[in-house]
């Protein structure tokens, strides 16, 4: 057993000095499950890289399938032809679950999960596992959208870069609760407590060239991002 395949057997994830949470240390989780419930129910991730001694961080889509991270984009992308094999990347995802009104502005917060992922992406070569990648792109923003869709082709899949990035060095940071007021700041006659946000899909617009006679989907119609990824 390899050094990846022993971290991946693990429930919990090691803290490394770059992944371990400082401030606030007891927000931090590096429990695999919890890491893999945030990454799946976001939908944008921040990729953050050096190039030329320039810092660059692109916001991107991703997808994860097991213990990797899947990042995808053109070939022609800087950041994707930057990140590939010695350059070292930090990845981060985050929700806001609400906004924490406290007494005083200082004590103002947010609840929200946070992931952040550190390592280097590897360009995935092999067919069967681009087009798997791509499924879990696809899977990853509205689950079973891909058996309805045509398959991408031999030029699409030439065209298309994706990267891998084992979750190996990786940590969550997570805020829940009430805000936390100074004691002398309780009697204040201000309003205080969580105002909870929550990703929400709208009404689906049909595409004008659409024939009526193609029913919209039920996983269009019920979207609710929370119902399918939400943390227990």
């Amino acid at each position: 057993m390899n050094n990846f395949e022993s971290e991946c057997n693990q429930e919990k994830l090691t803290a490394t000095q770059r992944s371990q949470v400082k401030r606030i240390p007891q927000r931090s989780n590096y429990d695999r499950t919890t890491i893999y419930q945030i990454l799946d129910e976001g939908l944008v991730c921040h990729v953050g890289f050096v190039v030329d001694n320039q810092p660059f961080v692109i916001p991107t889509a991703y997808g994860r399938i097991n213990d990797k991270l899947y990042i995808h984009g053109s070939p022609a992308s800087r950041m994707l032809r930057s990140v590939i094999g010695s350059v070292e990347v930090c990845v981060t995802v985050t929700l806001i679950d609400g906004l924490v009104l406290a007494r005083s502005a200082f004590h103002h917060s947010m609840n929200y999960r946070s992931v952040v992922i550190f390592g280097q992406a590897e360009i995935v070569n092999n067919s069967d596992e681009k087009l798997a990648a791509l499924k879990a792109f696809t899977e990853h923003v509205i689950p079973g959208r891909w058996d309805d869709v045509r398959q991408p082709n031999r030029q699409e899949l030439q065209g298309t870069m994706v990267l891998a990035l084992p979750l190996i060095e990786a940590s969550a940071k997570i805020r829940t609760g009430m805000p936390k007021d100074d004691e002398a700041d309780y009697d204040l006659p201000v309003w205080a407590g969580i105002l909870p946000l929550e990703l929400i899909a709208g009404n689906p617009i049909s595409d004008s060239q659409l024939p009526k006679n193609i029913p919209l989907p039920g996983y269009v119609h019920n979207y609710d991002r929370t119902t399918h990824f939400k943390m227990e």
